[in-house]
């Protein structure tokens, strides 16, 4: 039950992810936003979509949510990081935004599951 819960709100979190990349991609094609807004906009998916993710794994599991809620954000992490490096063929990333990413992915995560 709660590997399914997990795998769930993963799901829930990498189809928020990919919408709203999408609405992101868009929004550079027709407004051609610079660098920055970009990077900003793609961190506040990150979080968004943790914290999605955290809060639906909450209320399916309804106890220890942060922990659950914590995992979904490290899932998120791991497998975003690995998917990166697998379609790159090299680490393409600074330290500082490997931690960056890392934390706020758990804080969505930790976050969502505190709020379910």
């Amino acid at each position: 039950m709660k590997v399914k819960a997990i795998l769930r709100s993963l799901f829930l979190a990498y189809l928020l992810s990919g919408v709203c990349l999408l609405l992101l991609a868009l929004l550079v094609f027709k407004l051609d936003i610079g660098k920055g807004p970009v990077t900003v906009g793609i961190l506040v998916i990150y979080v968004l979509s943790c914290l999605a993710g955290g809060f639906l794994a909450g209320k399916i599991l309804r106890q220890d949510k942060y922990r659950w809620g914590f995992l979904v954000g490290l899932c998120y992490f791991v497998l975003l990081a690995a998917v990166s490096f697998a379609v790159q063929r090299k680490w393409d990333m600074s330290f500082q935004h490997l931690v960056t990413t890392f934390f706020m992915c758990l804080g969505g995560g930790t976050l969502g599951g505190m709020l379910s």
